[in-house]
């Protein structure tokens, strides 16, 4: 029994100096006395488990360490916090400033940042109505800053609301947008208005890793989603999502929700949050036609009806011209005028999917940086390719339609239509992709044998005519490859369906047997 005090009492004497259970179990060598063991053993353990000293250290190493132990560290500059007097903007007759606006200070600050001064006309006509909680049906195309017009609204509320308790996942503000790009879009607007806010905001969309979404949300638990409606309905079927407490819907490109066959989805998710009395609603949509007005009618309470005629604003911005081209000739042009133009930041626009296909390979062989964005490609690599356009990495992206709303990249010089759009709005959604926040832009459009009987309506729409361009015989001729280029991949099958005949035609989709894609 005295044996086992012993050893029980070295072992507190070796844990209580600091020592390791490798240490302990070699302290029970250690000679002990009549009264356990003696202090001269115990310090020897102790000496022994020290770290060695470093003989070859230098001189300076100790006074250097000495110096700054005795010296105490440069505190940081103090950060000044930031007052609504710091953001000045002078007043412009016609224009209205956010600092007029009831916004709290938070979004102001980041509004400042983003160098934003005066509201754009949908922020100037909706704010004052969605910031008293009102409900708005707005006519707005993209680029016009209905986004931040509604996110404001919402990161308002919820400031003026902070406190309200909510269970995991039950956001308190639901966007809906027809698009996986402009979901993405939104949410990083969202993540830089309310960099200055703890709300959290979310987006959801198809063809990415379902259950990295569900990580998030579990992970996050936002006050905010931007969802497509398909995505939203497959979270709320399992149970991850609850929209019986959403306070404000956003109902984004109603249009392209109707054009895309997403009303029903919509309606059971409309239906699916309280009654219209007890939210409030925005309804956005590029047209206001009979269907949207009664979609509006039935989901909004009492809205306030805007109409913002931004197209002509945005085409006055922009510089159009239509180059008179042979169908098999357009490659050879749109090379030239990349390559002689030193063109760096360019959109170009197919309109199908196999048509992007060969451009793309096209450009590639020739030795441009492109890259194609099109219903083809998965939405992780789509994302990477909006990037690297939007960071300059890519000097060429070549897309359909799908890039057409929702795009939001600064710095493109160069809109082409290396196909006229089918619909004349489609024209306007295209080239409002340049000459965006009031910058400069170009736009040129393609127009071959094919396809030129579509210009006039194009004109019509936009109310002036397009400048009419012969190019130089020179621009219509086609070097050769530069040497060491990309070979071309090979041909894939045509796609057949809803185009009419597609071997020899029905590239127009009115089955006429024009426009026939060929290879270059």
């Amino acid at each position: 029994m005295v044996r086992r005090f012993l050893r029980q009492f070295r072992q507190r004497l070796l844990l209580g100096l600091g020592l390791k259970k490798p240490a302990v179990r070699a302290a029970r060598a250690v000679p002990a006395g009549p009264r356990g063991p003696s202090v001269a053993a115990a310090a020897a353990v102790v000496q022994h488990h020290k770290r060695p000293v470093r003989h070859d250290a230098p001189a300076h190493a100790a006074s250097d360490q000495s110096a700054r132990a005795a010296s105490p560290r440069k505190a940081p500059p103090p950060v000044m916090p930031w007052k609504r007097g710091d953001y000045l903007v002078p007043p412009m007759e016609g224009k209205t400033r956010f600092a007029e606006l009831a916004l709290p200070d938070e979004l102001l600050h980041a509004v400042a940042d983003l160098k934003f001064k005066y509201a754009s006309e949908i922020q100037a006509l909706s704010l004052p109505h969605t910031l008293a909680g009102k409900d708005v049906a707005g006519r707005a195309q993209t680029g016009t800053g209905k986004t931040a017009a509604f996110l404001l609204t919402i990161f308002t509320h919820f400031q003026r609301h902070p406190g309200v308790a909510r269970r995991r996942g039950a956001p308190r503000a639901l966007v809906l947008a027809p698009t996986r790009e402009l979901a993405v879009q939104i949410e990083k607007d969202a993540e830089e208005l309310g960099r200055y806010l703890p709300f959290k905001a979310l987006a959801i969309y198809g063809g990415m890793d379902y259950a990295r979404q569900q990580m998030r949300l579990d992970r996050e638990n936002p006050e905010l989603i931007v969802a497509t409606p398909g995505r939203l309905l497959d979270f709320r079927s399992r149970g991850c999502l609850d929209l019986k407490h959403v306070e404000i819907l956003v109902i984004d490109e109603a249009d392209r929700m109707l054009d895309m066959g997403f009303i029903p989805d919509v309606r059971t998710i409309v239906y699916a949050t309280p009654r219209r009395e007890d939210r409030q609603t925005l309804l956005f949509s590029a047209t206001m036609t009979d269907d949207i007005l009664r979609l509006a009618s039935r989901w909004t309470n009492e809205p306030m009806r805007l109409e913002v005629k931004s197209e002509r604003v945005t085409v006055d911005l922009i510089e159009q011209f239509a180059y008179l081209v042979s169908h098999r000739q357009k490659f050879a042009l749109l090379y030239n005028l990349i390559v002689s133009k030193n063109l760096e930041r360019v959109l170009v626009f197919c309109n199908r999917r196999d048509q992007t296909d060969r451009l793309f390979d096209h450009l590639r062989h020739y030795g441009i940086n492109t890259d194609m964005l099109s219903g083809d490609v998965e939405q992780g690599k789509r994302l990477k390719v909006l990037e690297a356009f939007r960071a300059g990495r890519v000097r060429v992206l070549v897309a359909t339609d799908v890039a057409g709303r929702g795009l939001q990249v600064d710095g493109i010089s160069h809109v082409i239509n290396y196909d006229i759009p089918f619909d004349p709005e489609n024209y306007v959604h295209r080239i409002g992709r340049t000459g965006r926040a009031g910058a400069a832009g170009t736009a040129i459009t393609f127009a071959c044998e094919d396809e030129s009987f579509d210009l006039p309506a194009i004109e019509q729409y936009i109310g002036q005519p397009l400048k009419y361009v012969n190019p130089e015989p020179a621009m219509l001729t086609l070097p050769p490859p530069p040497a060491g280029a990309p070979p071309l991949s090979a041909p894939k099958p045509r796609q057949s369906g809803s185009y009419g005949r597609v071997n020899g035609g029905g590239m127009r989709g009115r089955g006429t047997g024009r426009g026939a894609p060929r290879r270059h």
